[in-house]
């Protein structure tokens, strides 16, 4: 079946599922795979220099003629230089997080590059819409990382109600089940973190898989004392004592001074974020500074005797390293065979009355009506 959606239109793709930026995980190779797929890989750039920026795009455009695109936090030092790069590189798709991307949607709409805007309210989504992002992901409080205080099954529809943009739905989403529940929701699209970092072409380090793998989806932490934010992380020894206290002002400086030492952010980039996002920004900044070495710790050499997995809940849903092939055929199979089985129970009598159509070519999603 072809699962055709606003999303897949709007992007040039093939199916209707995003690999999320995630920080250290969407690498080029992971995005190109997830575009040669038939998806939309976003490569996250947030933390890296913009020489790196530079080479991990063009990374990706050796690596597929698919569209793919980048993902990066408007609040980091630097993230003005980096979007600029993508600007420059005329990637296909900008996806911003935390902060105002109005100048980002013109400057991208000019060479006709699309703006995706993630948001974890209905107040973000408004806003989005207002500034020009042609789609929205919108984050639930399953997602790993900073996904906002509502679940997907809650915060979706209400995102739909107030906004006419293409809605991607993360935080949850696992399977192809999920897919269909999501369009039955009102999104468009599904976006995936954690089941895309559990394949093959994932960077993530074979110590963290098993241990992803072996995790249920009760096993997470939610917490503002990691990196400053409302933050899920996997729940192991190593993160319940990092976050039992409340993170110290002057351990966030440190450790986010050498993150910009690191990512070589002049001191003008930061003397401007804070004047233009002020000091409330600035100390999120230095927060999240403080953690981001743990992340790469247990991402990149799966140590958890010093590092913290960024996690969805979805991570008791996952068991297995496929290849992003592999898994995407997957996916497109459990969609069929859930709005199948959805189908099934009415005829059977096990539901109340009800039909479930396949919408045509023309329309925007597959739905569920109501009868």
């Amino acid at each position: 079946m072809q699962w055709q959606t606003r999303i897949t239109r709007l992007l040039g793709i093939e199916h209707p599922f995003i690999c999320s930026g995630m920080t250290y995980v969407s690498n080029a190779a992971l995005a190109a795979a997830v575009s040669n797929a038939g998806g939309l890989g976003l490569i996250q750039i947030g933390h890296l220099t913009p020489e790196q920026a530079r080479a991990e795009i063009r990374r990706a455009r050796e690596l597929t003629d698919k569209p793919f695109g980048v993902g990066l936090a408007l609040i980091m030092p630097g993230a003005t230089e980096n979007a600029e790069v993508a600007l420059q590189e005329q990637v296909p798709v900008i996806n911003f997080s935390l902060g105002k991307g109005d100048w980002l949607c013109r400057r991208a709409h000019a060479y006709g590059g699309k703006v995706i805007a993630t948001v974890v309210t209905e107040r973000h989504a408004v806003a989005a819409e207002r500034d020009g992002a042609d789609a929205l992901i919108v984050t639930g409080h399953e997602a790993a990382a900073h996904g906002g205080d509502v679940t997907s099954l809650v915060l979706v529809p209400a995102v739909r109600r107030v906004c006419a943009l293409p809605v991607i739905a993360a935080g949850g989403f696992a399977n192809g089940a999920g897919l269909v529940s999501a369009l039955a929701l009102g999104a468009d699209a599904v976006a995936m973190g954690t089941r895309w970092a559990m394949t093959r072409e994932s960077p993530v380090h074979d110590k963290t898989r098993e241990l992803i793998a072996a995790k249920h989806v009760d096993e997470t932490l939610y917490t503002r004392n990691f990196d400053g934010m409302p933050c899920r992380i996997m729940d192991t020894p190593t993160a319940a004592a990092v976050t039992r206290r409340p993170l110290t002002l002057w351990r966030a400086l440190w450790q986010s001074w050498l993150l910009m030492r690191e990512q070589k952010t002049p001191l003008f980039a930061v003397w401007r974020s804070l004047r233009e996002q002020g000091f409330k920004a600035m100390l999120q900044l230095s927060f999240f500074g403080a953690a981001v070495e743990r992340i790469r710790l247990a991402i990149e050499d799966g140590d958890h005797e010093r590092g913290v997995q960024l996690i969805g809940q979805a991570q008791g849903l996952i068991d297995d390293v496929p290849s992003v092939a592999e898994l995407m055929q997957r996916l497109l199979s459990e969609a069929d065979a859930a709005l199948a089985a959805v189908a099934g129970q009415q005829q059977s009598g096990l539901a109340p009355a009800a039909s479930v159509t396949l919408a045509g070519p023309a329309a925007d999603a597959p739905r569920v009506h109501a009868g």
